[in-house]
């Protein structure tokens, strides 16, 4: 479960892994900048994006639907156009959209959160075909990984900075029950970042300024922790044509000169073997 760097790019603030359609994608958001990696050929293609991008996820339709800093947006990966779609918060200049998921019927997951990391602005939404909606899950700083069981029926939605993951029941209609508390990560141990399940319905979360990534079971339990050289690991995605690596990005955001010097491998992407398959990401219907 050793993590090796496969991709030296020192992304400030790399995130939003996801693995569709043969390739890796993800991002660096402060970089404003998209990539997709087939591992396959060894390529590696960059976009720039129009403002700070969060995540970029496959639709239905065969593009990608991005989350900018202004709003959700259609990005064409063949002219490398970025077009804006949608924005949820067009009253809170100072909030960007973070992080996503879809569940098994293709709605889209995401939240959004306080640029500046103070206000308690961060609200998780529910795009399904065309609308968008807030959910009433409460809001806070930073929203973070929106993760979704196999049978769309749980919901995982993390507050970072409130080192609290919650465990949400979903209806079919995408009708959000009262979030219950699932796990918290203790002081000392990093901020939950991205998260992401695997085949056996465990959860992976990714710790920032933790030094690794950790998998819980269904009840919360902790089974197993993957230790980087880096301190701030972003989020993983299950790739490869079994989806049986793990791709992790990474950070160096935070870093000054004396700790970009003794991590240098921040902001790198990451493989290792989870020993476990992943889920196939499901299109957006949108």
């Amino acid at each position: 479960m050793t993590p090796e760097p496969i991709l030296p790019l020192s992304l400030t603030l790399g995130e939003g892994p996801v693995w569709t359609g043969g390739a890796l994608w993800f991002v660096d958001i402060k970089g404003h900048a998209l990539y997709r990696h087939v591992p396959a050929t060894g390529t590696l293609e960059k976009w720039q994006a129009p403002d700070q991008i969060g995540w970029a996820l496959p639709t239905v339709q065969g593009d990608m639907l991005a989350g900018v800093r202004t709003g959700l947006h259609r990005f064409d990966p063949v002219s490398g156009a970025f077009t804006h779609f949608h924005d949820p918060e067009p009253h809170l200049p100072g909030n960007r959209l973070n992080d996503a998921t879809t569940d098994v019927a293709g709605r889209v997951w995401f939240g959004s959160m306080d640029d500046a990391e103070a206000a308690c602005s961060g609200q998780l939404y529910c795009l399904e075909k065309g609308q968008c909606r807030p959910t009433a899950v409460p809001a806070v700083e930073i929203t973070n990984g929106p993760a979704i069981t196999r049978d769309g029926q749980t919901l995982y939605h993390t507050d970072t900075l409130g080192k609290q993951i919650w465990k949400v029941s979903a209806e079919a209609d995408g009708t959000l029950g009262t979030p219950q508390p699932f796990i918290r990560i203790e002081e000392g141990a990093g901020w939950p970042d991205g998260s992401v399940l695997d085949s056996e319905g465990c959860l992976w979360v990714a710790l920032f300024g933790g030094w690794g990534v950790r998998r819980y079971d269904p009840q919360g339990r902790l089974m197993q922790t993957v230790t980087f050289p880096v301190a701030n690991v972003t989020k993983i995605a299950f790739g490869g044509d079994d989806l049986r690596t793990a791709y992790a990005t990474t950070a160096h955001k935070g870093l000054d000169a004396q700790g970009r010097e003794a991590q240098p491998l921040a902001g790198h992407v990451f493989a290792f073997d989870p020993q476990v398959a992943g889920l196939p990401v499901v299109p957006a219907h949108i």
